[in-house]
């Protein structure tokens, strides 16, 4: 009989902290600038330069393990993690050991099964290498780029708690989407700031022990993630079946032949013989300082989207398509609250809490763009506010205010102005409107008869002809009154 067998995998997770400066230095982290621009004696480890600690980086760093219910050390230490590599310049990594930063935590994860958790072993800081850049110059170089070297990051070590691809996807949107709205990390994956090292192995069910395990490095997408863990599950299952044996090995996944590729043998910690930083004291925050942050804290997307759904009268699904990105979550509470207005009930904070989820949804995602943490709307969140007030008071349709959304983005200007510049006022003089109809009836006598006969779908018809007559303009709700009155005089 085949054994069947489980997998057991672990994350490692990456993520730049949201600093304009690098960890122990004041050199700038934009991304894109020109090679080795970016540096200064610190970060290129020359002869005598002593690094610093970045306060902003320390603060972030405490917040994401607020965010994500770890313990935060007041005491911590950082070390040097000695190994040679040509984008470590100083052939150590400053970095934490065995007493980092913050320790313990979880994240709660959704999965087919229901919600579980996922335990979170520790969060340190440590600076980032340098960036290789294989085959170029004459094709056939590696040159190294030294404008990321020393940018500041956090490691967050997750517990061997995921059981499959899906799972070990779903905690990585999790994790960022955590990290993204208490502003510790801008989620760019295409820019390396958030970025996973998987850890993969496989045991026979119902087995405690762990198997070897493989490490999967610098996986920079959701897809890749997913694919990756997917193949090394079925490779490391086809080496046991066939009577082999796991290596220990860090390997990296190529989607372009579509499976994991060993690049070196798996160290362990002991192999990079870390010791405390001579030059770095160890790291003292106070409680109060702690306790400010947990204070302060901003509102994580979960909440908001449990919020969303008592207070504002959105769904699930409103709510979590809003919280896509923390400035579309913004922009919705601005819009719903400039609709409902300042002394709003309950009832009406939800009418306006579901008006504005639909109009975002349907018409303002489509001109958002979004980098990181920045986002760009064509229309303030105050002129959408106005324009569906106008909607509410019958001044135009909702078919008129896509149009006049759509004026709104290419001329910049209010609904209002639009709206008195063009003369697309709603017609709401029942006088106007009782002739359009006495005249579309007088016209289509036949269908009157049909009406009459009991066929009431012709209402559509008149409806459709009546708006016509008035080229859109009449309201819609004063039309269908006005009409179904008429008719049944006939």
């Amino acid at each position: 009989m085949a054994t069947t067998y489980e997998p057991v995998i672990g994350l490692e997770v990456h993520a730049q902290l949201f600093s304009k400066t690098k960890m122990f230095c004041g050199c700038s982290i934009s991304f894109g600038a020109p090679p080795n621009t970016q540096v200064c004696p610190v970060c290129l480890a020359l002869p005598g330069a002593l690094p610093v600690p970045n306060a902003r980086a320390i603060e972030l760093a405490v917040r994401a393990a607020l965010a994500l219910g770890c313990t935060v050390n007041e005491r911590s230490v950082f070390a040097r993690k000695n190994y040679f590599y040509p984008d470590l310049s100083k052939g150590y990594q400053i970095s934490q050991f065995d007493l980092p930063l913050n320790t313990g935590g979880k994240l709660v994860i959704d999965t087919p099964s229901g919600p579980r958790e996922v335990g979170i072993t520790r969060i340190h800081v440590e600076e980032d290498a340098a960036k290789n850049l294989h085959g170029v110059g004459h094709g056939t170089d590696t040159l190294v780029d030294f404008n990321r070297a020393g940018t500041a990051l956090i490691e967050i070590v997750g517990e061997p708690d995921l059981r499959n691809a899906d799972e070990a996807e779903a905690y990585l949107k999790k994790l960022r989407e955590v990290l993204m709205f208490v502003g510790v990390n801008d989620g760019n994956l295409e820019e390396g700031s958030f970025r996973c090292d998987a850890n993969v192995s496989i045991r026979p069910v119902g087995q405690e022990k762990f198997g070897t395990r493989c490490e999967l490095k610098n996986i920079n997408s959701f897809r890749f993630v997913r694919k990756a863990i997917e193949y090394e599950i079925t490779r490391q299952e086809a080496v046991l079946s066939a009577g082999g044996t796991i290596t220990q090995e860090t390997r990296t996944y190529s989607d372009g032949l579509g499976k994991t590729i060993p690049m070196r043998t798996k160290e362990d910690a002991h192999d990079y013989r870390y010791f405390p930083d001579p030059d770095l004291p160890p790291l003292v925050i106070t409680r109060a300082f702690i306790e400010k942050l947990r204070v302060t804290a901003p509102e994580l997307a979960e909440q908001k989207r449990t919020r969303w759904q008592k207070e504002l009268g959105v769904t699930l699904y409103d709510a979590t398509v809003l919280t896509g990105h923390p400035k579309i979550a913004d922009y919705f509470e601005e819009a719903a609250a400039a609709l409902a207005g300042k002394d709003a009930s309950p009832e009406a904070r939800a009418a306006a809490g579901k008006k504005v989820a639909n109009f975002v949804q349907s018409e303002v995602l489509r001109t958002v763009t979004t980098r990181g943490l920045e986002a760009e709307f064509a229309v303030s969140a105050e002129y959408v506010a106005e324009l569906l007030r106008l909607v509410e008071g019958g001044s135009i349709s909702g078919k008129m205010a896509k149009d006049v959304f759509a004026e709104m983005i290419t001329t910049g200007r209010s609904a209002s102005k639009i709206i008195e510049q063009k003369g697309l006022s709603q017609v709401t003089d029942t006088s106007v409107i009782e002739a359009a109809v006495a005249e579309v009836l007088a016209a289509n006598a036949s269908q009157v008869e049909k009406y009459k006969a009991g066929k009431t779908s012709v209402v559509g018809f008149f409806v459709g002809q009546i708006m016509r007559a008035t080229k859109g303009a009449a309201n819609p709700q004063l039309v269908n009154d006005i009409l179904k009155k008429m008719l049944d005089a006939q």
